[in-house]
């Protein structure tokens, strides 16, 4: 039997890993690798400590023998990976800007009080560059937004990178790469920090979704952003992920995914329009609008 220990001081067993893998594959749909091995001790090994617990057996043992919901989603945050940037891959942010100007000049939806609809979803949106960047980007092109009934869910399995999400606080760092334009986009905190400003930050509501489970929300959503979260389920799971999506998405809607993802491999449902920018084959019954 093979052992990985790597630097820490506990012994990842084959046994062990694969009891892990099973385990977070049936609670969020991550596939972990073979090569994930040594990603698996390094996030897990401080949760085995802190638990004061002999090892990684006694680990699932603990969490298999009915661990407290800490416990549980603290195990599901240390195997995701959050990696995200503002306007990262951001053909995909003007090509929403042209279709939220068709929107513009002759709205589809209406909603609360009679105001133009707008719904947008981010679905695996880590620390919350994402739907910012769409909050900013589409506020700034189109300052009429302001009066529209327009919303942006932004969920995530992971509470930790929810948390900091809704800060709307960054190091300056994070908008190094930017061009003057949109680095202007931001506030400034007295300490230096780079702030989303107030009036995209009321446009976003945070949730906790497991995307493998049950959805709340009813749409549809005219722009669904699910990029590069399904590069971490195997294809059978990608198939029902994005077969789900679709009946989230306005019919007119679009779906954007990541850059190594491909979604005609998986799914019949949807027609390629852009660079992973896709929209439905079909008009399916779309669920009343929330």
């Amino acid at each position: 039997m093979r052992d990985h220990r790597g630097s820490s001081e506990f012994v990842l067993t084959d046994r062990d890993f694969e009891r892990i893998r099973e385990r977070v594959y049936r609670i969020a749909g991550i596939s972990l690798s073979d090569a994930k091995r040594t990603l698996v001790v390094s996030r897990l090994t401080k949760i085995v400590r802190a638990l004061r617990l002999s090892g990684f057996s006694a680990y699932i043992d603990h969490l298999e023998a009915g661990a407290r919901a800490e416990d549980e989603q603290d195990f599901v945050n240390a195997l995701t990976t959050n990696l995200t940037r503002f306007f990262r891959e951001d053909h995909h942010f003007d090509h929403l800007e042209s279709f939220v100007a068709g929107l513009v000049a002759r709205p589809l939806r209406y909603g609360r009080g009679g105001r133009p609809r707008l719904r947008i979803w981010s679905a695996g949106c880590s620390t919350g560059q994402e739907p910012y960047t769409v909050a900013m980007s589409l506020l700034a092109a189109f300052p009429d937004l302001r009066r529209w009934d327009f919303r942006i869910l932004a969920t995530d399995i992971d509470t930790n990178v929810l948390a900091k999400a809704q800060t709307g606080m960054y190091p300056a760092s994070e908008v190094s790469g930017l061009s003057a334009q949109r680095a202007k986009l931001f506030d400034r905190s007295a300490v230096g920090e780079v702030v989303v400003p107030e009036a995209a930050r009321d446009l976003v509501a945070f949730r906790m979704l497991n995307l493998i489970g049950e959805w709340p929300m009813k749409g549809p959503f005219d722009a669904i952003l699910c990029r590069n979260v399904a590069i971490y389920f195997d294809k059978p799971t990608q198939g029902r992920l994005f077969d789900r999506l679709g009946t989230m998405l306005a019919p007119d809607g679009f779906l954007y995914i990541g850059h190594s993802e491909n979604l005609q491999a998986v799914s019949e449902g949807y027609r390629l329009v852009g660079k992973t920018i896709y929209q439905l084959k079909t008009n399916p019954a779309q669920k009343d609008a929330a």
